[in-house]
């Protein structure tokens, strides 16, 4: 006879069921920026183990400055809190020389936020979400910084850990190079299988002000490239306000067939002798999400850089209770290479695949 699941392990599918329900339902709201308001805690050299300025090891050395960020979001009312493990892979923890310790930090900071959810649950009967962030990292395998069965297997690790400690969801956030990208995805999956953890698997993509990813990735070439590998929802995060991710979202509400997500930073950034200091007030973040949500559908909200609790405050007062706009969006087949899709359409003309060759300049490729 099979054993029952374990009262934790049960109630970790009925809160995934739940966040499915009310992605499918109703606009879900996220948090903001969490760097900026761990530094304005200024935690000392020694919270930081004398790594200075990785975040992650504040998971372990000053879990109550963590959670200090995590309740003042879920004060103002939103939904979900992203846990501070952006940087808890293998290419950016490499830079501090602590690789081995990816597991160890994505478990400790989704115990910090599942903790702080669990409670605010219990203290408003409102269900509150975990999710699990997975940052971008530092070196592009797209580019041969680092090869790409390094780059997945620390993202597994990066997902184990997160689901460990009890994420409801893992987001890929500030994604710059689809191979990179495609890492994580697949080292998320293979994470799933590992713990037998089945969550959300959301892509929020970072797209500069020339209209592309870093790497050049068209928004059509990036949704050929990723729906397909069965993640839950798609979008944008940092790099850009709202206003520079107007097109990219009209874009996916037309094109995409899963549900659609944006966090932008405060708007564009503006340098100052006090460093970066962005421009777009709590009123305007608000306005802009009201706008999407009405003009292309979107299931998932809340911000990035620069974006602060009284940001998020005005965000969950326009969006709460609100059904997004029904979406009819027309798919495109196509293929698509790193920088842009192209349709399967069929027509007189001939279609070349492929790259210029010049054999007189190449001796290797003659």
């Amino acid at each position: 006879m099979a054993s029952s699941p374990s009262p934790s392990a049960a109630d970790a599918r009925a809160r995934v069921l739940a966040l499915r329900e009310a992605l499918a339902a109703r606009v879900v709201v996220a948090d903001g920026a969490m760097g900026t308001m761990l530094q304005a805690q200024e935690p000392t050299l020694e919270d930081f183990q004398d790594l200075e300025g990785c975040n992650e090891i504040l998971n372990v050395t000053r879990p109550d400055i963590v959670r200090s960020v995590h309740d003042a979001y879920l004060e103002v009312g939103v939904d979900c809190v992203e846990t501070n493990t952006f940087g808890a892979n293998h290419t950016a923890a490499s830079e501090y020389d602590i690789a081995d310790r990816v597991h160890e930090l994505s478990e400790a900071g989704a115990r910090i936020a599942r903790e702080a959810a669990d409670d605010f649950t219990a203290r408003t009967g409102r269900q509150r979400w975990v999710l699990g962030s997975m940052g971008p990292g530092t070196k592009l395998p797209t580019l041969g910084h680092i090869g790409y069965p390094v780059v997945r297997d620390g993202f597994q690790a990066n997902a184990e850990g997160l689901l460990g400690g009890g994420a409801d969801a893992l987001i890929v956030e500030t994604t710059q190079d689809l191979l990179q990208t495609k890492a994580a995805v697949v080292g998320a999956r293979r994470a799933m299988e590992a713990t037998g953890v089945q969550v959300p698997l959301l892509v929020s993509m970072a797209f500069e002000t020339t209209g592309t990813m870093l790497l050049g990735s068209e928004i059509g070439a990036a949704l050929t490239a990723l729906e397909p590998l069965g993640i839950d929802m798609i979008g944008l995060n940092c790099s850009t306000g709202p206003a520079e991710m107007t097109e990219h979202l009209r874009y996916l509400a037309r094109h995409a067939r899963i549900p659609l997500l944006c966090m932008p930073n405060a708007g564009l950034p503006v340098l100052t002798k006090d460093g970066a200091h962005f421009p777009l007030d709590a009123e305007g973040l608000a306005d802009a999400q009201q706008d999407f949500v009405r003009d292309y559908g979107l299931s998932l909200v809340g911000g990035c850089c620069g974006t602060t609790p009284e940001h998020l405050r005005q965000v969950v007062e326009r969006v709460r209770g609100v059904v997004p706009a029904v979406r009819e969006p027309r798919p495109e087949p196509g293929a698509a290479s790193l920088y842009q899709t192209v349709p399967f359409r069929q027509d007189t003309s001939y279609l070349a695949i492929g790259e210029r060759t010049n054999a007189n300049g190449s001796r290797k490729f003659r």
